[in-house]
């Protein structure tokens, strides 16, 4: 008897740290703005796929919570940018699947570990400044999850697809906050706009920053991610949810109406493939 009340002990104290770490935003993204802007809260269930990572670093440099695509049981598809944080690696973290409502311990949560062994980023991956090269990065999870209602696997292109989604409406989702200077979001939020054609991006923008491996959303209506968003899936509609996109923020703030920049999956399939065990489609 007195080694169950241990047990059920210990286990409060762990759920009073993971809450208390993510009310007091132990997790943040270091940067001035990180946020789903001008969207809306999401509804449970609505994106089974969607990943809150909350990836650690050593003390002194600090963690942050950004997001991800639930690829296999056994791996989460994200920004490789999601595992460096001033430039120092990171040492493991969290994927949290099933979440709506982040500081709670939801019964649909599923939490579990990944090491840094567990981590691969892209071998061509750079950072500088706004121009993220090859930004995609996977995690392999300690233990698998488990499929149900509220966590399922996100599509991706098959390897023949050669579209470029201009004209689809896109959506992104994340915990960001709504406000410049707020917290971040407790509900998972969403926002959506159409998916632009690469020239149109890139007028915005310019092209050191837009290249044939972006695919961009339009920031009409101020609709946008940001920072804490980073690693998150852009998808469209395609006979169901479809990949086309790594969430991987260019400017800030994020909320003037300029288009959002990712890592376009499709590039990406040979080697998201060779590193974990998802199969691409012919």
């Amino acid at each position: 008897m007195k080694s169950v009340v241990v047990l059920v002990f210990l286990a409060a104290v762990a759920n009073a740290k993971w809450i208390d770490e993510l009310q007091t935003n132990n997790y943040t993204s270091n940067v001035p703005s990180r946020r789903i802007v001008n969207g809306e809260e999401a509804t449970p269930e609505q994106f089974p796929y969607q990943v809150m990572l909350l990836t650690e670093f050593s003390n002194d440099v600090g963690n942050i919570l950004t997001g991800g695509s639930v690829l296999t049981v056994n791996y989460v598809l994200t920004a490789a940018s999601t595992f460096f944080n001033l430039g120092v690696s990171s040492t493991g973290g969290t994927a949290v699947m099933g979440a709506h409502i982040r500081i709670n311990q939801e019964p649909s949560q599923q939490r579990i570990r990944f090491d840094a062994s567990g981590i691969t980023v892209h071998p061509q991956y750079v950072a500088n400044g706004q121009n993220r090269r090859n930004n995609v990065g996977v995690a392999r999870l300690n233990t698998p999850m488990t499929f149900n209602d509220h966590v399922q696997p996100i599509r991706l292109p098959a390897r023949s697809d050669t579209r470029q989604f201009a004209g689809f409406m896109g959506t992104i989702a994340g915990f960001g906050t709504a406000t410049d200077d707020g917290p971040l979001s407790d509900v998972l939020r969403y926002t959506s706009n159409s998916i632009m054609i690469n020239s149109f991006c890139m007028a915005r923008w310019d092209y050191e920053i837009v290249q044939p491996d972006n695919v961009c959303m339009s920031g009409d209506g101020g609709r946008s991610s940001c920072a804490s968003d980073t690693g998150g899936p852009l998808i469209v509609q395609d006979g169901g949810p479809l990949q086309i996109g790594i969430e991987s923020v260019r400017g800030n703030p994020c909320s003037i109406g300029l288009p959002s920049v990712y890592t376009r999956v499709i590039p990406f399939l040979p080697w998201i493939e060779a590193n974990t065990d998802y199969v691409v489609r012919p």
